[in-house]
């Protein structure tokens, strides 16, 4: 097979910063996707729907002209959020879901939620309307190893409040363990999960064998290769409960290349192509529709996009940038080890 055509594709999670990082690349992702979920960490970060609604202005004045885009635009979970103003966003079609932060667990958020307790009234109304909890799923306290951070927050956390709560629509962002993966199988219903394009690619020899890799430093972090394997599993099965949501996250590279450098990768220019051959890879080149394009509009309720993008084999391997040059500086583009040889041609 040379040539695949797929429904045009969406992001389920993505991280499009502000200003002048916005600018420099948000065309990577409109460019061949329809839709993303836009994660609200900024600084400040997403608390209200009027913060949303200016937000998601921000994007589209900054969108290349003549491209067709929809931000579907989140919230950042507080332990002050108001049950009012999530239900008020929702039923104005701005906020399509609703993002919990454990306090310290990745970029800019130290305003995430510390106190469960305190949070219950916002989740309790969100079960109730039917707004999706997205959640990065790692507990942060210290004397928890980072490696196994998202199978203590399943245990410790998230299964606890799913019995609290069943009828909480949760999606677990970036799952990275084989942990998650089962959990999420096991679960009846109202659970799904995210997988990143770069989990399916790297383990955590590719971010310390060598020498430290900060390009490859992302949280959660790269686990052991049986995770990755699982990941690459559960992705290429068709199962619908597994869908795309690449977490590509940029940052200018004096924030990563640092004695403390910044956790993300960024992966919007280069995904499809990544993806494509990650499924050739596994004799699954007909699941990548579901992966990209149909799984995630199905979970949140939502129609999958008419238009389509098509794919071809090259001979020769694509060529990407290894920066893409924003007025905020360079971002380093995922490298994903291997040549790509899958190209879109047609939007």
């Amino acid at each position: 097979m040379n040539t695949i055509s797929i429904r045009r594709p969406d992001d389920w999670h993505l991280h499009l910063r502000d200003g002048a990082v916005l600018e420099g690349v948000i065309g990577d992702t409109s460019r061949h996707f329809a839709r993303a979920i836009i994660m609200p960490n900024l600084v400040p970060p997403v608390v209200t729907t009027t913060d949303a609604r200016a937000y998601r202005e921000r994007i589209m004045a900054a969108l290349p002209k003549g491209d067709r885009f929809e931000p579907l635009m989140t919230l950042y979970l507080t332990e002050q959020t108001d049950p009012n103003d999530l239900e008020d966003g929702k039923n104005s079609g701005l906020i399509t879901a609703v993002k919990l932060y454990p306090a310290g667990a990745t970029t800019n958020s130290h305003g995430g939620v510390r106190d469960f307790d305190k949070a219950m009234p916002a989740l309790e109304r969100m079960a109730k309307i039917g707004l999706p909890l997205c959640v990065h799923g790692e507990v942060t306290t210290p004397d928890v190893d980072i490696f196994d951070r998202e199978a203590v927050f399943i245990e410790t956390v998230l299964d606890p409040l799913r019995k609290r709560l069943p009828e909480l629509k949760v999606t677990m962002e970036h799952v990275t363990t084989a942990d998650g993966i089962d959990y999420i199988k096991s679960a009846e219903s109202n659970l799904a999960g995210t997988i990143t394009t770069h989990h399916l690619i790297i383990n955590r020899n590719a971010l310390l064998v060598g020498g430290i890799r900060p390009h490859y430093y992302c949280l959660p972090v790269a686990k052991r290769e049986n995770h990755r394997l699982a990941l690459r599993a559960a992705a290429t099965s068709g199962d619908a409960r597994f869908f795309l949501g690449t977490d590509s996250a940029p940052h200018v590279d004096p924030l990563k290349e640092c004695g403390c450098g910044c956790a993300g990768i960024y992966t919007s220019l280069n995904t499809m192509s990544c993806l494509a051959h990650v499924f050739e890879q596994d004799n699954a080149l007909d699941k990548l529709e579901a992966f990209t394009s149909l799984n995630g509009p199905a979970w949140y309720g939502l129609a999958p996009n008419e238009e389509r993008i098509s794919m071809v084999r090259q001979a020769d391997p694509v060529a990407f940038p290894d920066k893409r040059d924003t007025g905020a500086g360079l971002v380093t583009v995922f490298d994903p080890m291997f040549p790509l040889h899958w190209e879109v041609v047609e939007t």
